[in-house]
């Protein structure tokens, strides 16, 4: 099995712990009403939104993507940090094991923050994945999520 570790960073020009908390806490209730063309739904199906905890996104008709099932790893408020796994979905089903996304919300002296992300994908047997298009492609879409998140909180400041 072989490994590709990619590392990003994504500039939000919203507060750490905001971002945090929409990201990471209060993904069931805000992504699907921030990205409604993208996201169906987000719901917890097993455990209590820590540790060992599954996530399914059901995304919006029409996508590559329909589902996908995440399980919480680590989550730390007080530092801001949150970590999960895809573990499953209807892509890639036969050239990765899993993806491991490890984030880090840190501020910016302007008052917004930085998501530092390292991903780190498991490749099953000698399947071939293009480190490239991984990086181009998931790179934009996440910088896309993170830039609805932040038009989002502009402009419903008291939220």
């Amino acid at each position: 099995m072989g490994v590709i570790t990619l590392e990003n960073e994504f500039a939000v020009a919203v507060a750490p712990a905001k971002l945090f908390k929409a990201y990471c806490l209060e993904t069931d209730t805000l992504l699907p009403k921030i990205l409604p063309e993208h996201i169906k739904s987000s719901e917890i199906i097993e455990g209590n939104g820590g540790p060992g905890t599954i996530r399914k996104i059901t995304f919006a008709e029409g996508k590559d993507l329909s589902y996908a099932k995440q399980k919480i790893e680590a989550i730390d408020k007080e530092n801001l940090t949150y970590s999960f796994s895809l573990i499953e979905a209807n892509v890639w089903k036969d050239a990765v094991e899993k993806v491991t996304y490890d984030h880090k919300f840190v501020p910016t002296p302007e008052g917004g923050s930085i998501c530092k992300r390292t991903s780190t994908y498991y490749i099953k047997g000698d399947a071939d994945i293009n480190k490239d298009q991984i990086k181009d492609v998931y790179g934009k879409k996440t910088a896309g999520l993170f830039k609805a998140v932040e038009a989002y909180f502009l402009a419903n400041p008291d939220v």
